[in-house]
């Protein structure tokens, strides 16, 4: 077994569709081909987006097409201790602070101007959590392994929310304290979060832990130009076999893996042995978006 540990961390907010299943195929190649794990993280702190039973159907699917995990299953609920004390970490160093302004009033700004950051605006109200992003790592730079070298300010990004006036925890504080605590040495995910990198690498370094490598992959995209996610009523993935087989084929062809065309009615298993042998990162097209054929060959 290698050092090399990735995950796949989806919000059970619905099933997996299309796109999902492409950024985990990829994670779960990356890692096998490294020799390395693969572990799963339920990304489920904002209950009101996670309809009872969403996470049971993720894991059918997941398993259906073959892409099985290492270790137990890692559920965001039960991590509340964990992002508190990172977040007092931050408090202690000046880089969180309370924040009672709401959108509608900085909606004529493009991102908060910071209003809170010598104190609180209006005291009276529930206060959000947010990161003090022109006192930390600026700029951040990094190589990502397919667009190259990425270079941002997080200060024009603006000071990006930790924990929300709900008291409910933000995504961007909640995957650094993850993925440090599983020692996740390599992150695979969509375009679509690319410009969340310069928040979690200032995070990252503020909190003393280890800068995981990434990987951004070109971001599905359906006929009408729309990302493929729940929201944009994604068709959900099967679980039947004979469904199964010709969408992972199709799959491995949205990654530009080229796989043989008699591997579209091959098993799982068989698909997944060929892909495994046979994942190159640098046949990958550097694409922010890309449309791809879900049709069974």
């Amino acid at each position: 077994m290698s050092d090399y540990r990735g995950r796949f961390a989806p919000t059970p907010s619905g099933p997996l569709h299309f796109g999902s299943l492409v950024a985990a195929l990829a994670s779960f190649l990356d890692a096998r081909r490294a020799g390395g794990e693969w572990r799963l993280r339920i990304e489920d702190i904002d209950p009101p987006r996670c309809p009872a039973g969403a996470a049971d159907t993720i894991l059918r699917q997941l398993e259906a097409f073959g892409l099985h995990w290492d270790g137990p299953v890692i559920w965001q609920h039960d991590r509340h201790d964990a992002y508190q004390a990172a977040l007092e970490q931050l408090i202690a160093r000046d880089l969180a602070y309370p924040c009672s302004c709401s959108r509608k009033q900085w909606r004529e700004y493009s991102v908060y101007p910071g209003w809170c950051r010598n104190g609180v605006s209006e005291p009276a109200k529930p206060v959000a959590w947010r990161l003090r992003s022109d006192l930390g790592l600026r700029p951040v730079v990094w190589q990502d392994r397919l667009f190259g070298q990425q270079r941002f300010d997080p200060a024009e990004l603006g000071d990006v929310v930790l924990k929300r006036k709900d008291g409910l925890w933000a995504y961007q504080l909640a995957v650094v304290v993850d993925d440090a605590d599983q020692d996740i040495s390599d992150v695979v995910r969509g375009f679509d979060l690319l410009d969340n990198t310069p928040w979690q690498r200032q995070l990252q370094h503020a909190l003393g832990v280890p800068e995981p490598s990434y990987l951004h992959l070109p971001l599905i995209i359906g006929e009408d130009g729309q990302k493929l996610s729940k929201q944009n009523l994604a068709p959900a993935l099967p679980e039947q076999d004979d469904a199964v087989r010709p969408l992972l084929h199709a799959a491995l062809t949205a990654l530009d893996q080229t796989p043989p065309q008699e591997l579209a009615t091959a098993p799982v298993d068989e698909q997944l042995r060929w892909a495994v042998a046979h994942w190159k990162i640098d046949r990958l097209h550097a694409e922010a978006h890309r449309q791809a054929s879900t049709d069974a060959p």
